[in-house]
Order: structure tokens, then sequence, then C-alpha cells
């Protein structure tokens, strides 16, 4: 889970990079907390697609989020 505290210190991070750039420590923890907002926001949307249902032309009910991910889970993400 993604926190403000991490959500204000990513802003910060990359308001330094772009004005004078980032130490070594710096840019390791930009990775990590970048890495940690891109899969607080993969489950945020999984969740999301688990509550939707397509119902297709013929009638037949698809669950958004077992279509998706049945797929990404053999696509290695």
């Amino acid at each position: 889970m993604i926190t403000e505290k991490d959500l204000a210190r990513i802003n910060e991070l990359a308001r330094k990079s772009k004005a004078e750039g980032l130490s070594e420590a710096e840019m390791q923890e930009q990775k990590v907390l970048r890495q940690k907002y891109i899969q607080a926001v993969r489950a945020n949307l999984r969740s999301q697609l688990d509550q939707i249902d397509v119902i297709g032309p013929d009638g037949s009910v698809e669950n958004l989020g077992e279509k998706h991910g049945a797929k990404s889970a053999h696509s290695g993400d």
C-alpha cells in the first residue's frame, strides 16, 4: 500500500532530480518507491476489474477481472 508520505517523497525526489540530480541512494529510493506505486495502481485496477461484468451480444456474462487476470498471468505481468 502506498501512503501519502510515500507519494510526497516520490514528488520530492522527482523535483530534486530535475533541479540538481540525485545521489545513488536517492535514485535507489526513487526506484523502490516507484515500483511500490506501480504495484498499488495495478492492484487497484485489478480490484476494479473484478467488480465489472460485461454482457455480450449473445447474453453471456464475462467478468473483466477474470478475463484480464488470466491474460496477465500468462504474459508474466
